[in-house]
């Protein structure tokens, strides 16, 4: 299993509540559609390059690369996907 946990603080020293999301299933399903992707296919403004689970979104969050679920910097979160620790949220081959 795969798990992914984010813990939120009250920032006070107070109450912590920790988040683990099993992420086994979207890791697959976005592996499985990467390795079937056409590399030969163009790029457009349509296209789905990943599939993130709401943990990973939290920590997105955090870091000011979203808010919600609107990416806020699409530059960090460009980069963030061409991070190698991140390629088993890509469903799309290639550097963004």
């Amino acid at each position: 299993m795969n798990r992914k946990s984010v813990a939120h603080a009250d920032g006070n020293g107070g109450l912590i509540i920790q988040t683990v999301e099993d992420v086994s299933a979207i890791v697959e399903a976005n592996r499985k559609e990467y390795n079937s992707y056409d590399e030969r296919s163009r790029w457009s403004d349509m296209n789905k390059i990943a599939s993130l689970p709401f943990t990973v979104i939290d920590d997105l969050n955090k870091m000011g690369i979203m808010r919600g679920f609107a990416v806020v910097d699409q530059k960090r979160m460009m980069a963030w996907l061409n991070e190698r620790d991140n390629q088993a949220f890509r469903t799309r081959p290639g550097v963004l």
